[in-house]
């Protein structure tokens, strides 16, 4: 028997894109003991699977070598995540170590990209990008190549030697990348590329133009890792949105504390215009909730004593008292953050055929400028000098940096800014997904309504409403029930007066009775009272009508005369209608899977504009679902995650409807936090524009190649555009691919 794989997780500094983590699975993957390497690229953090004990120092040095920082998160006892170093080396700080030229390209698991290296060097966490170690290396070529251009005009005799010095500048610490990446296994860097087209250059007597080159291209990758940090932060802020402190109640009085060092079962005081530190039940008093940084919700929405509350959401007008129920490492943001870094970590088909795409191209390129050096000289007494020049600069192109980056960044962008909407997406695999969902199937309770029952009609006999609603509610005091409840609800909505009721007491499968103000009431079953007062035509037609519309009817006797009928029915959420009509605006067939009786289902489905199907078991929903599939459709399933599971799992894509709960996040492939069915539709058009961006990406990195290819073999074009076609293309593709963070939906 197979022992089960243990998991161990680090946090890396300095990794910027996808090749800096395909150089580190592939370097992490060829330790012993290693079964298998995720990495999350926005989330700066990789989880090794492992059999027995991981040694973790050789995995600690395995990455430092490639010029990264790495520590390793450890749990706390009490279940809270902390940081602990697990590297210390002196010119490698995590988050602000030096790597001003490190490798990002290579083979993850099986052969990535044949590679590609770019240079990154992040500063320490908030720090200006300008103040960087990569910002200093461009401005101390950028100066050493004015230097060269003042002392050549001066000195002309001394201009080859001072712009071969403003070369070396930002050549040696590129051409040490070079080897480091070389010995790593990829030999086929963009370090590697400048390194042979600049010594080249220089043989050829192209040295002024070598080192303009080299400026080009640190300054290209300058504007990549600026581009590049826009997605990061976009998460980070997420997590930001819990404050770092919180007020603890202790010894009779408040002490404030790390958030982080709450325990589950602290009490904490949330004043007015405070975000919430912690996960919690209230446990004294009332406030609007402002949920958006959370859900996205615009509305706040006013909670009281016993409801739950999400770390990062802010009491508006009053002061609350929370009791803990999630430690930091375990609340809804840290949870959406969690998961949206594993989303990461699984590619979307379009983005495996690009690692595989990108196998081929780069030996391609680098053919084609091998024979173009060589060819035109050999063939046809091309001169060698000119020959060689395009072979260097089609080199340069051949670099497949901005098709390798083209699908992730838009992918980690757009599960990104799900995230901060509420929409969740286990996955590259699932974003990609929802653009080919033609059907949705939907639970009913708690998905395309509420899941708890409203009072939806009140009607009088010889007596006013809010009488009737008054009565009703003094014989439900104190119950649980859920029509007690909506009526106890309603009753406060409407501001009646509840009297007391006495020797009230429930009957068994017919309602309850008691005494109110001396008069002797009844309320329940439309058949318990007809067995109390007279029921004439017209109030029977009316209770059928009620129950012919999915409602239920109780009915209420006072002193032995029909008073009153109390009608109630889980509605449907209030963007309901909206959100179906939305989906069939996309060409998607939409159908309702219930176990509710039929009439009620279809009562329902008709408010809405949707097929239903009634008085189903969760095997029933399953077997729907496979015939949807069976038709020809890619179905899509949304239900509480908990009995829906069976259609689920057995659905193209299996979407959760919840509030921020366990189920709602770690259920199914992909969670609605704020439980819109709106959110439905919004995550297909979020797919349709994650892969319209992508399209648009990978049309920019290989036309802008194609076109550099062409112009440069025809003369047109050198070194310099050439280097711009990578790096160039690289940061508009990122750039492009980071517009989707202001993607509204």
């Amino acid at each position: 028997m197979t022992a089960p794989l243990r998991q161990t997780r680090f946090k890396i500094g300095g990794m910027d894109c996808a090749s800096c983590a395909a150089k580190i699975d592939t370097a992490v993957r060829r330790l012993d003991g290693v079964a298998d390497v995720s990495i999350s690229v926005t989330g700066a953090s990789m989880t090794v699977s492992h059999g027995g004990a991981l040694p973790e120092d050789k995995v600690v040095q395995q990455v430092a070598r490639l010029g990264y920082g790495i520590v390793k998160a450890e749990a706390k006892t009490d279940g809270r995540a902390s940081v602990a170093r697990a590297h210390d080396h002196p010119d490698h700080d995590y988050e602000g170590h030096d790597h001003e030229g490190h490798h990002h390209g290579g083979e993850p698991a099986g052969k990535r990209a044949e590679g590609s290296t770019h240079l990154h060097s992040d500063g320490e966490p908030g720090q200006a990008w300008w103040r960087t170690r990569r910002a200093v290396l461009t401005l101390a070529c950028a100066a050493a190549l004015v230097a060269a251009y003042g002392i050549g005009h001066l000195f002309p005799a001394a201009e080859r030697w001072v712009f071969l010095a403003a070369l070396l500048v930002g050549l040696v610490p590129i051409a040490r990348r070079a080897l480091m990446a070389a010995l790593a296994g990829t030999p086929f860097s963009i370090e590697m590329l400048m390194t042979i087209a600049a010594v080249g250059a220089v043989m050829i007597g192209a040295t002024e133009e070598a080192a303009v080159v080299v400026l080009l291209f640190l300054i290209g990758e300058l504007l990549e890792g600026v581009a590049a940090g826009r997605a990061r932060a976009s998460i980070q802020g997420l997590a930001d949105l819990v404050p770092k402190t919180a007020l603890v109640e202790r010894a009779g009085g408040t002490v404030e504390v790390p958030a982080e060092d709450l325990a589950v079962g602290d009490v904490i005081a949330v004043r007015p215009g405070d975000s919430i530190p912690a996960d919690g039940v209230i446990v004294e008093g009332s406030s609007d909730t402002d949920e958006a940084p959370v859900t996205g919700e615009s509305t706040p929405r006013r909670k009281g004593i016993a409801e739950i509350v999400f770390a990062g959401t802010i009491s508006t007008d009053g002061v609350l008292k929370v009791r803990v129920t999630a430690v930091a490492s375990d609340n809804t943001i840290a949870r959406v953050v969690r998961l949206v870094e594993e989303a990461q970590e699984a590619k979307a088909p379009t983005e495996r055929f690009i690692d595989r795409f990108s196998r081929y191209y780069t030996p391609a390129v680098l053919a084609v400028g091998a024979l173009v050096a060589l060819l035109p000289p050999l063939v046809a007494g091309g001169d060698w000098s000119e020959w060689i020049y395009k072979g260097l600069a089609i080199l340069l192109i051949g670099c497949p940096c901005a098709l390798v980056i083209s699908t992730p960044a838009a992918i980690a962008a757009g599960l990104a800014t799900g995230a901060r909407r509420g929409l969740l997406m286990k996955g590259g695999a699932v974003l990609e997904g929802f653009r080919r969902i033609t059907a949705v199937a939907f639970d009913k309770t708690g998905t395309l309504t509420a899941g708890k029952p409203v009072v939806t009609d009140i009607v009088a006999y010889g007596r006013d409403e809010r009488t009737v609603l008054a009565l009703a509610a003094a014989l439900e005091q104190g119950s649980s029930h859920p029509l007690a409840v909506a009526i106890l609800g309603r009753a406060k909505a409407a501001r009646a007066p509840v009297p007391p009721a006495l020797a009230a007491k429930a009957i068994l499968g017919k309602g309850v009775e008691g005494s109110v103000g001396g008069v002797a009431i009844f309320l329940g079953s439309g058949q318990a009272a007809g067995e109390r007062a007279a029921v004439t035509e017209a109030q029977r037609l009316a209770i059928d009508s009620l129950n012919g519309q999915g409602k239920t009817v109780s009915v209420l006797v006072a002193d032995g005369v029909m008073a009153g009928l109390i009608a109630m029915r889980d509605e449907p959420r209030p963007d309901a209608v909206a959100g179906i009509a939305a989906l069939k605006a996309e060409g998607i067939r939409t159908v309702m899977l219930t176990g509710d009786n039929r009439r009620t289902a279809e009562a329902i489905a008709v408010s809405l504009g949707i097929e239903a199907r009634a008085e189903l078991l969760p095997q029933d929903k399953q077997r729907i679902v496979g015939e949807l599939q069976r038709e020809g459709l890619k179905v899509a399933k949304v239900g509480d995650g908990i009995n829906d599971a069976p259609a689920l799992a057995a659905a193209d894509i299996g979407i959760a409807m919840g509030g921020g709960t366990d189920v709602a996040l770690e259920t199914a492939d992909a969670a609605i936090l704020h439980g819109r069915v709106m959110d439905v539709a919004r995550m297909v058009r979020l797919s349709r524009a994650v892969m319209a961006n992508i399209g648009q990406n990978i049309t920019v990195a290989l036309g802008l190649k194609a076109v550099f290819l062409v112009t440069t073999i025809a003369g047109i074009t050198g070194l310099w555009p050439a280097i711009l076609a990578d790096t160039g293309a690289t940061v508009l593709v990122t750039a492009n691919a980071m517009r989707l963070l202001r993607w509204r939906g």
